[in-house]
């Protein structure tokens, strides 16, 4: 295919002159912004049967009916579903044999003059890709980081058109549709943060990888799957809840994996400021977890989150190298408290000054990112190898100079060694058990979870083979 940058109203124009499809703009919160590139460049009515605006509450109340929150997920597949019913109803007979019908809709809302934080919005579009076919769409959550409203109206038209343009002739691609969607723009000005396909021309498309794709296309630093597939935008499952995360590589999950996870859920439910609250648990994988050899195999990441699948867990990927950006990243969605379940051996990547940058206060701003919100670190056992020791919070050798630093923590509970940590399960080991499946050594299936175990032979997971 054709690798060059298409401009925006090169891509506009396309559409307009196509002849093969037509369609609805329904856009809300910040004016016409993608429907006006296509009356910019010309030959619109071969492309717009209808642009609106439904900008007052009550107006688009009576058309769309009423709903919680007006810049939400609900309220734009509501659009779309409206918008393009109506458009086949109306048009069918007269232009559906040689039109591909489609429907774009964006609910989206940016800074004004008393709103000053970035601009945020839902955009999608249900779309026939030859005429009469079963319609198929493309939604995606987007922030906006610019600060004045013109420059953000500006990303919004943009990002617009690169959706329209990639569902029409990139859908086979939906990689490459995905690293479209920023052309003409950067990532200083424009977030994607969620991403869902659906239809039958995405049947083949695991949605899963798709959210991977934002973050290793540097799209957004983190996306979120939910332990059913179903990608999620952050402010939808994080708002006003209190956040448990387990960091690791997942490749498999052993029974230590799960003791970390109960044990650090147990003492995170005894925090008083979660008032009986059920916290949102996540499992969290960074891109460094999954790169094997020198790149992601992303065959090998569907592997682990199938695991997490069967034990019901919601999958969290991330680009965060250092626990402060991720305290961070979900402190811009929640105000409640975050918990944090490590292993002991992570616990010099905190104390580490190298892992912090100047402009961020080094080490003390990076430590007063990491435990805002309240957050806490939960820290797991580890049994050393050589010397049969294990190592604990109470008794990690920090550095001398950091180590009032370190009690200071540890006093005000802010790191945390979980004391109900099963100390017999510390010897089993991730690449032990991917030796022993590789050897035919069935000793492998006591020291992973019972339905780990039956999705790996299920599958075939990690080359397991019948012995």
């Amino acid at each position: 295919m054709d690798n060059d940058i298409h401009s925006t109203a090169r891509k506009a124009l396309r559409i307009n002159l196509d002849g093969t499809k037509y369609g609805t703009f329904a856009e809300i919160g910040a004016g016409q912004e993608v429907a006006r590139w296509f009356f910019h460049v010309g030959g619109a009515a071969g492309s717009v049967a209808k642009t609106i605006s439904a900008y007052d509450m009550a107006v688009s109340d009576a058309i769309y009916g009423s709903a919680q929150r007006y810049v939400s997920r609900q309220r734009l597949e509501t659009m779309l579903a409206y918008e393009f019913d109506l458009l086949r109803e109306r048009l069918e007979k007269t232009r559906g044999e040689e039109r591909g019908f489609f429907a774009f809709a964006d609910t989206v809302a940016t800074c004004s003059y008393s709103h000053k934080d970035e601009g945020r919005g839902w955009m999608g579009i249900r779309f026939q890709a030859a005429p009469r076919q079963e319609p198929s769409e493309i939604i995606i959550h987007v922030r906006m980081f610019d600060k004045e409203i013109d420059r953000q109206q500006e990303a919004l038209g943009v990002i617009g058109v690169n959706l329209i343009y990639g569902a029409f002739y990139l859908h086979r691609e939906p990689e490459q549709l995905i690293h479209s969607l920023l052309d003409n723009l950067t990532w200083q000005r424009v977030e994607v943060d969620m991403i869902r396909f659906a239809g039958s021309l995405f049947a083949d498309v695991d949605n899963r990888l798709m959210a991977l794709q934002l973050v290793e296309q540097d799209l957004t630093e983190a996306a979120m799957f939910t332990a059913d597939g179903e990608t999620v935008q952050w402010n939808d499952a994080l708002h006003r809840k209190p956040v448990l995360v387990q960091r690791g590589s997942f490749r498999p999950v052993t029974k230590t994996t799960i003791d970390v996870l109960e044990c650090a859920l147990e003492q995170f439910l005894k925090e008083p400021e979660l008032k009986n609250e059920q916290p949102v648990v996540l499992m969290e994988m960074t891109l460094r977890h999954l790169t094997v050899g020198d790149a992601i195999d992303h065959q090998d990441f569907l592997q682990r989150a199938d695991m997490l699948r069967a034990l019901g867990r919601d999958v969290f990927i991330s680009n965060f190298l250092r626990l402060h950006r991720l305290a961070a990243y979900l402190g811009r969605y929640t105000d409640r408290p975050i918990g944090v379940a490590i292993g002991a051996p992570r616990l010099p990547e905190v104390f580490d000054e190298s892992y912090y940058n100047k402009e961020e206060g080094g080490l003390l701003g990076g430590l007063g990112q990491l435990f805002k919100n309240p957050a806490r670190l939960y820290v797991y056992p580890s049994l050393d190898f050589a010397t049969g020791r294990i190592v604990t919070v109470e008794n990690y050798r920090v550095e001398p100079r950091l180590r009032h630093i370190y009690a200071h923590l540890i006093e005000n509970r802010f790191i945390q060694g979980l004391t109900h940590a099963h100390t017999d399960l510390l010897r089993i080991r991730s690449g032990d058990v991917l030796e022993k499946i590789g050897a035919c050594d069935a000793s492998w299936e006591a020291m992973v979870p019972q339905a780990v175990a039956d999705v790996i032979k299920r599958e075939g997971l990690f080359g397991w083979r019948p012995c």
